[in-house]
């Protein structure tokens, strides 16, 4: 698919919006000088983008961009992923980190807003924020693109200040046009299921039968340990019957969008109006998620000195949500019975799944964004004056019926907004001295409003399963002024909960920018930033930073008159900009967070009617004079074209340093608090992009062929660590300087000890784990210390959970009317941590728990993975062999994946004979998602969050086959 439009459009029918140059609009402020500064190998065609059928930005990115990667978690449509592009800024420890090292995404000069991670903070369970969970980037309609730019050099993400330190993705929808334009675009398909290999009780039952009969005399079940009940009946059908759960589970779905735009005006004033509707059913669980959206500008020209633009875009999102028990229960903060999982017979799961019937979970996102956009041009001096915004509202109602919970209903309201508003100024006055000299200077002053907020209720054991409502009182005889009138009725006042939250960070920044070019063969540029925050704290409001850059044009320079070479272009940038601090926590100088809770369960607050103040021992304290942290970077580039531009090429190496960044580090606990956050940390990314395209047989040929390779090389460093430490172990993490932050840090497993005279000693002391003598059916951990003691000493760092290679290649062919596309997508040096297959193995200690950690999904019954990979250990011992953290889990994760295999026709010399109005039409078909080559044994190597560890949840990303038209009039 991607790239079968490529040739048609390239050689024939352009959109008609990217070629009036009779069309008014605002145009940006000039790059006359300034072009060559940037990277050439960061365009993205948005007309292959659009044919593909994503729902979100991020997959319709996937290997387009060199340096951009892309994580998918799950494939239930409408989800969150995450960009990552040249790495990593920040170690990933929790969804705060996620937040902070995603790109800045410009829709139309529109910086858009991103889902706030802060409502996590009273959540008991972080799997999961509260809301509506969607996506936020799934409003963005991929056919309304006229250009995607990917921004990663500092000469570039300069002008966007702090907040585009991770780089920035900018977005630019069609333009308005004098000449009358109509377009429709159209695909319908189908999401198919694949096919997978379900088990019962009876597999089960077998599997741990090893165990025992290993492990226990003569393998019996009693003893202290009990055998799971819904496995000691054979008899029991529910269990031992059919596994035929995922007739109910797993279905084809269908897919579909509708793109209609009409455009037109005259030279003084013209507008676009757009209308588009989609809709995606995932293929596990009845997930989906349909979107409506609309989009108008509108440009005039009074006079000829003055340009008025203006653009509204709004979107609706309704998503349906998938029915993980663990999702559910991390919702309700409630823990029921778990020692028998979800049944494996469709009758038994059935009626599981009758019981959600009787409730809901809604989930809807409204989004809005707009300008207002004055331009004044006087010669060689522009000016242009932005204010814009950018709204989104989420929601999310519930209702769980008691049969779900063990006699105890649930009911949930979520509300909340995500706001962006901003007034940005730009001016540059053009000045040539001659024709030799000329400069260019800018200047900007631009501020930002963020806000936050959210209100959030949940209640238990409503009245009955009919009355889904927190009803009000009606008793005529109190008034509405009466304090009893608006108290609920149908739950107890003291089991409903509430909370709202908002968090505000606003900032001003202001930047001067002076470039000069000589013969048009050297160019340099000097920017300086001046960026106060609201987020920083009252001793450092402000940060300042220098930016340089320059090109060289050696085509110019050394080969003017040879015709092979079309361009050649040197480049590089180096310089500082300041990391925008996203959470308001620290603005107001040293402080600490206590909990309105009690142990165990620090956000209810009170305990049997009584409230509480836990001590913040969990969270770290603010220390004094926190600075800015900031981004150091420096870049060279090579741009060329040869053969009349039919090869074409782009190699960045580069170098960014994020410095100065804040991590809590361990303090005395009689302090209150069990870190200190301090200023300190910091992160190296250095690598290489390189992209080549090529026309290896051209459009004048009768079969044509293009081809393009996109290639990124990464690798992180921790550099420093605050308060000068050399390591730093944050959970089941280690962060060590000189060491990748993206790396597991684990055991070294070599086997299993078969006889307890196997376990070395010393001293007559056997070789112990954390103070438990190693005995037979245990581990052979490696004493990598040589102190005959297994502990964290003896953890290694081991893999990469995020690529160390990753792009994508494209091949592009034509005959006559026809095109055929092939898109590859790949990952490579990557490692994955199989946690699912280390929660089946440690069958016992999630037998023997009854926490989040025990729940065991309908997929449970689902054989993944290669069992034969692992040891039978003594699953009872209490050293817990089949702990995760251990190399035996890691797994290499590289893949390639031939990601869309499509076939097109142009008709528009057919449709034209009889249609003359018709400007083009286009039909294609597709399949997308076609195979996976990997080694990982695991569902799918791309199912995986920012953490590397698999649990298993993700839902398979479908292959789908589809049929699509385009058409302009």
């Amino acid at each position: 698919m991607k790239g079968s439009f490529q040739q048609q459009t390239d050689t024939s029918k352009k959109d008609t919006a990217s070629t009036d140059t009779s069309a008014v609009g605002i145009k940006p402020i000039k790059k006359t000088i300034t072009h060559r500064l940037e990277s050439k190998g960061n365009s993205l065609d948005p007309k292959k983008l659009s044919i593909f059928p994503a729902v979100t930005l991020q997959q319709a990115l996937k290997g387009e961009s060199a340096g951009v990667y892309v994580q998918e978690p799950t494939g239930e449509p409408g989800t969150a992923q995450n960009i990552f592009i040249h790495g990593t800024s920040q170690p990933l420890l929790t969804a705060r980190e996620l937040f902070q090292s995603q790109p800045l995404i410009i829709l139309d000069g529109v910086p858009l807003t991103s889902e706030h991670p802060y409502a996590l903070d009273i959540q008991q369970y972080k799997f999961e924020r509260i809301g509506p969970g969607t996506n936020p980037l799934s409003i963005i309609n991929m056919d309304n693109l006229q250009s995607v730019e990917v921004l990663k050099d500092l000469s570039a993400i300069a002008a966007y200040g702090p907040k585009g330190a991770n780089g920035v993705i900018l977005l630019t929808t069609k333009a308005a046009t004098s000449k009358r334009t109509i377009t429709f675009d159209s695909y319908v398909g189908m999401a198919t299921k694949t096919g997978v290999t379900t088990i019962n009780g009876q597999f089960e039952n077998n599997f741990r039968r090893q165990f025992y009969d290993k492990y226990t005399g003569n393998g019996s079940y009693t003893g202290n340990d009990v055998y799971p009940l819904y496995l000691s009946d054979s008899l029991n059908n529910a269990y031992y019957g059919p596994a035929n759960w995922n007739d109910l589970y797993y279905k084809n779905g269908m897919v579909y969008g509708v793109n209609a735009s009409i455009a037109g005006g005259t030279d003084r004033a013209n507008f676009r109006f757009s209308l588009g509707s989609l809709k995606n059913e995932g293929v596990a669980d009845e997930t989906g998620v349909e979107r409506y959206n609309t989009r108008f500008v509108i440009n005039m020209k009074p006079i000829t000195w003055l340009n008025f633009s203006a653009m509204v875009n709004g979107s609706i999102v309704d998503r349906d949500r998938n029915r993980n028990v663990r999702d559910r229960l991390t919702q309700v903060n409630y823990i029921p019975d778990l020692s028998s999982p979800v049944a494996s017979n469709k009758e038994k799961y059935g009626q599981y799944l009758g019981e959600f019937e009787k409730g809901f979970d809604n989930n809807k996102t409204n989004s809005i964004q707009g300008y207002l956009k004055i331009g004044l041009t006087f010669d060689n001096f522009n000016w242009i004056t932005t204010a814009g915004a950018d709204y989104n509202e989420g929601y999310r109602d519930i209702f769980f019926p008691r049969t779900l919970l063990q006699t105890t209903n649930y009911a949930s309201n979520y509300f909340s907004t995500s706001q962006r508003a901003f007034v940005d100024n730009v001016a540059s006055y053009d000045w040539e001295i001659d024709d030799d000299s000329k400069f260019n200077f800018q200047a900007g002053l631009s501020a930002q409003y963020d806000s936050y907020k959210y209100q959030y209720a949940y209640a238990y054991k409503g009245a009955n399963d009919f009355i889904k409502l927190n009803l009000l009182y009606s008793d005529p005889n109190k008034t509405s002024g009466s304090e009893e009138y608006l108290t609920p009725s149908v739950f107890r006042r003291e089991l409903v909960f509430k909370y709202l939250d908002k968090t505000k960070n606003n900032l001003l920044s202001a930047n001067v920018r002076a470039t000069y070019s000589f013969k048009d063969k050297y160019t340099f540029s000097l920017m300086l930033r001046g960026d106060g925050s609201s987020t920083q704290q009252p001793t450092s409001r402000w940060f300042y930073s220098p930016i340089f850059s320059a090109a060289w044009d050696m085509k110019k320079e050394f080969f003017e008159d040879d015709a092979t070479i079309s361009t050649l272009n040197l480049r590089g940038s180096a310089g500082r900009m300041g990391r925008h601090e996203s959470f308001d926590n620290y603005a107001q100088g040293p402080q600490y967070t206590a909990f309105a809770g009690f142990t165990g369960n620090l956000i209810s607050p009170g305990y049997n009617g009584i409230a509480t103040m836990t001590r913040p021992y969990s969270t770290g304290g603010v220390g004094y004079d926190l600075d800015w942290a900031y981004t150091d970077q420096a870049n060279i580039g090579l741009d060329a074209s040869l053969f009349n531009n039919r090869v074409n090429g782009s190699l960045d190496i580069y170098m960014k340093e994020d410095k100065n960044m804040l991590l809590g580090v361990p303090s005395a606990s009689e302090y209150g608090y069990s870190a200190i956050i301090k200023n300190g940390m910091a992160i190296r990314n250095s690598g290489v992009d390189l992209t080549l395209s090529g026309v290896i047989l051209p459009a004048e040929k009768t079969v044509s062929w293009t081809s393009s390779l996109n290639i990124n090389y990464n690798r992180n460093e921790l550099t420093a660590l605050p308060g000068g430490l050399s390591e730093l172990a944050i959970g089941d993490r280690l962060l060590r300087v000189g060491e990748a932050v993206d790396r597991y840090w684990v055991l070294n497993n070599t086997g299993i000890y078969n006889t307890d005279d196997e376990v070395p000693s010393v001293g007559g002391q056997k070789l112990s784990y954390n103070g438990i003598d190693l005995k037979a059916g245990d581990p052979i951990w490696t004493d990598l210390n040589n102190d005959n003691i297994i502990d964290n000493h003896d953890r290694v760092l081991q893999g990469h959970a995020l690529p160390v290679v990753s792009g994508g290649f494209n091949n592009d062919f034509s005959y006559k009317k026809w095109t055929l596309g092939l898109n590859f997508y790949y990952n490579l040096g990557r490692q994955l941590m199989n946690q699912e297959m280390a929660n089946r193995f440690d069958f016992v200690n999630r037998e023997g728990l009854n926490n989040i950690n025990s729940v065991r999904e309908i997929t449970f019954w689902e054989k993944r993975g290669d069992y034969s990979k692992y040891n039978l250990y003594n699953p009872w011992s209490s050293v817990a062999p089949y702990q995760v953290n251990q190399d035996i889990f890691v797994e290499d994760a590289a893949f390639v994946k031939l990601r869309t295999l499509s076939l097109g026709y142009d008709l528009t010399d057919i449709v034209k004979k009889n249609s003359p109005n018709v400007k083009r039409i286009y039909v294609y078909a597709s399949v997308n998602n076609v195979f996976t080559l990997t080694k990982y044994t695991g569902q799918d190597p791309e199912l995986v969050d920012y953490t590397g560890y698999d649990t298993g949840y993700g839902i398979q990303i479908p292959r789908t086959y589809l049929l699509g038209v385009k058409m302009d009039f």
